[in-house]
């Protein structure tokens, strides 16, 4: 079964905008089932939104649909695309988004969206979302193979997460996600850590603030101090009991932490 279509926008929920993916995916598959899994992705941040569907798309039931729309480059020469991976299809701008999600899934098919007769009547050049990726979503829903959808490709534009690194007697961590509580998602792991500093402890450094703890839950994090946690991307997370880390650390872009081993 196709029947199930998850949404990733960066559009919001002020406007009309996801309302009128929907309302396009049902006139053409009137049994459609529809999953937002976030439509708050920070304003044209791809990144931002390839690591969240990287780390979505294998809760959901085979056969799902992803529509992923964070679209800076919509109306300009930028492919449309549709991927078909060992269980699950991704539709969307050939501008890296789905790239780190369907690498993990298993690439089997890629087309480039060119078949017209799967688009609305008039395709717009502000709304690619609506004109172009809602109803080719809710084509395959109904059975349409992607391969009658355009020609097919080789590759894929691509993004490249940060990678923890270690620069002399340093280990180099990187935000690479801040969540509605404020808690800084990293790319470090607990075991990264503790191989790095090989059983002496340990003391990080973000804008000139420290943290050198690691708690097993947010109720044992200690008081006024910030800590990291094992959080649900399997990374570590930096964390502030009943406060927002990023407002701690006055964090405005994502940065890195500088850990050090300590005797």
């Amino acid at each position: 079964m196709k029947n199930v279509v998850a949404l990733m926008t960066d559009f919001g929920l002020k406007d009309n905008f996801v309302g009128l993916l929907k309302a396009v995916m049902t006139r053409i598959n009137p049994g459609i089932k529809t999953i937002d899994i976030t439509h708050d992705i920070a304003r044209h941040n791809i990144k931002e939104a390839a690591f969240l569907l990287a780390h979505s798309f294998s809760y959901f039931p085979k056969g799902t649909i992803f529509l992923a729309v964070v679209d800076p480059g919509v109306g300009s020469l930028r492919r449309a695309i549709a991927i078909q991976t060992m269980h699950y299809y991704f539709i969307g701008p050939d501008n890296g988004i789905l790239s780190i999600a369907v690498r993990k899934a298993g690439i089997k098919k890629i087309v480039a969206l060119e078949n017209k007769r799967y688009f609305l009547p008039h395709v717009s050049s502000t709304f690619h979302g609506r004109d172009i990726f809602a109803p080719v979503a809710a084509h395959i829903s109904c059975g349409v193979g992607i391969m009658k959808l355009g020609r097919s490709l080789k590759a894929i534009e691509t993004l490249k997460l940060s990678s923890v690194q270690v620069k002399g007697g340093t280990l180099e961590a990187h935000i690479v996600y801040v969540d509605t509580f404020g808690n800084l998602v990293t790319d470090v792991t607990e075991k990264q850590i503790i191989a790095f500093c090989k059983g002496k402890k340990f003391v990080a450094l973000l804008n000139g603030k420290k943290i050198s703890k690691i708690s097993l839950s947010y109720s044992q994090g200690p008081e006024q101090e910030p800590f990291f946690i094992q959080g649900s991307f399997a990374t570590l997370e930096v964390a502030l009991k009943n406060r927002s880390a990023a407002h701690y650390f006055s964090l405005k872009n994502y940065g890195t932490i500088t850990i050090r081993c300590r005797d």
